[in-house]
């Protein structure tokens, strides 16, 4: 939702109640809400297949040449599309309204209520609480995430630790037998470097958030800074 702005796909078939959507959402908001209208199945696939993530709702009519909004709705969400849908229909049809939820339509609207504040409020209540949604599914995911981190390094970072120690005690031991400058130079070299690999260790024990960041290509790691 770039500077504020919904992006809408609107999927209708009637170029005139189109404009219509286009007009009210203006008149409700002025620059707000961004428009890209697609009349049936055959454009809506290509464009979501193009531009998915340009999208923050799909508004769905349901009387549709072709696939209507149902089946077009149906297939979104086999092919894991991630956008909210609200239905525009031009009746208030219980069964319809029912098949609609069932599939885990975000919302239903009757086309006459397109002239009122009903949608414009309704396209921004569906957007918050899907982005709301969405936050939450990758908090619990990131939670879940650092806790197999957790997990996964809590017996690594003690077996670590034993022999970093002992190679600080030696380095210590060798700063004070050794007397060239050289000599004393790599100690030091390494007796930095234990620090900075202890430091890091240290940081992984009280790990509290998952910073994990990619890396070069598909590797991720661990971001300790």
């Amino acid at each position: 939702m770039e500077n504020n702005k919904i992006r809408i796909l609107l999927v209708e078939d009637n170029k005139d109640f189109a404009k219509l959507v286009q007009v009210y959402l203006q008149r409700f908001e002025k620059d707000r809400f961004e428009v890209t209208w697609k009349e049936n199945y055959a454009e809506t696939m290509a464009e979501l297949k193009s531009h998915q993530n340009n999208f923050d709702i799909i508004l769905m009519d349901y009387f549709l040449p072709g696939k209507n909004g149902l089946e077009i709705t149906r297939e979104l969400l086999e092919k894991r599309f991630r956008i909210p849908v609200v239905f525009l229909t031009v009746n208030k049809d219980f069964d319809l309204a029912l098949d609609v939820m069932k599939l885990g339509v975000d919302d239903y609207l009757v086309k006459e209520e397109i002239s009122s504040p009903v949608l414009p409020k309704t396209v921004l209540n569906v957007v918050e609480k899907h982005r709301l949604k969405t936050q939450l599914a990758e908090l619990e995911i990131s939670q879940q995430r650092l806790k197999a981190i957790r997990d996964t390094l809590s017996g690594m970072v003690h077996d670590f630790e034993v022999p970093l120690r002992e190679m600080k005690s030696l380095a210590v031991e060798f700063k004070e037998r050794f007397e060239s400058d050289e000599l004393k130079n790599y100690t030091r070299i390494i007796d930095e470097n234990v620090d900075r690999i202890m430091d890091k260790l240290e940081k992984l024990k009280t790990l509290k958030v998952d910073k994990t960041v990619r890396y070069i290509k598909d590797i991720k790691m661990l971001d300790l800074s």
